[in-house]
């Protein structure tokens, strides 16, 4: 498949689980792809193994670094036609009432304004030629609650917000904003929420029996199939889908 032939994307959070599975479902797609995420988080193996994505360390809760990741794509490619805010972090697990304080700043900073700080360092770039796509990474926990992950619930409900405000703003642009809002899926953000799933005597494959449980499909999702949307809502097949919050959860949200 060649339909994202000439079109460049910004992923970021490119070396988690989606993030990944993103880049090279785009790069296999023709398209020209800039990677980013912090050096920790798996960036070097993108760089080694995807040679065909171009790589830059960045902090989404940085205005600065969004200004270095516009300047690397207009010199890599001159142009970008995506971008997908993937960049995200579960925060601690435990009780809203028991909540580390310092850490809800952190959530909000990564999982909000990095989301929104993309879109508002790149939308001139996204409508310079006409107009593109934008596709942001929700949760199952941004339609609903979800038990000791208070914070990272109230941060991807405010993704939401986000895509459907961006949506009206730039459809005169051109610009389509959807956002995708995964079940569980193999991924690590997954392995830490199973490790702070605390079950006397539960491991974690009988943690992701469980969990599974709650998916009428039953079982977890892969990263693959949510790249799979990601690169339908960034392509032509999608041109009148915006503002939009898509589950991929196996059925999880249609009780």
């Amino acid at each position: 498949m060649s339909d994202m032939q000439g079109r460049a994307v910004v992923v970021t959070g490119a070396g988690g689980g989606i993030g990944r599975a993103t880049v090279e479902h785009l790069l296999a797609r023709g398209a020209d792809v800039l990677a980013t995420d912090l050096p920790s988080a798996g960036l070097s193996a993108v760089q080694d193994e995807l040679e065909a994505a171009v790589v830059l360390e960045a902090d989404v809760t940085s205005l600065d670094d969004w200004g270095r990741v516009a300047r690397a794509a207009e010199a890599a490619f001159g142009r970008v036609d995506g971008l997908v805010n993937n960049a995200g972090i579960e925060g601690a697990i435990t009780p809203l009432v028991e909540y580390p304080t310092e850490m809800i700043d952190r959530v909000l900073d990564i999982n909000v304004k990095g989301v929104a700080y993309g879109m508002q360092t790149l939308h001139p770039m996204l409508i310079a030629d006409g107009g593109g796509a934008v596709v942001n990474i929700s949760s199952v926990a941004g339609l609903g609650g979800a038990r000791n992950l208070s914070i990272y619930s109230a941060s991807k409900h405010a993704v939401i917000g986000l895509t459907k405000s961006a949506a009206l703003e730039l459809a005169e642009h051109g610009v389509r904003v959807n956002a995708v809002c995964p079940s569980p899926i193999q991924t690590r953000m997954m392995r830490a929420l199973e490790d702070g799933i605390k079950i006397d005597g539960l491991d974690r494959d009988a943690v992701e029996a469980m969990v599974s449980q709650n998916i009428p499909i039953g079982r977890y999702g892969e990263p693959s199939e949510v790249a799979d949307l990601i690169g339908f809502l960034l392509s032509d097949a999608s041109v009148f889908l915006s503002g939009a919050a898509i589950p991929i959860d196996g059925a999880m949200t249609a009780r």
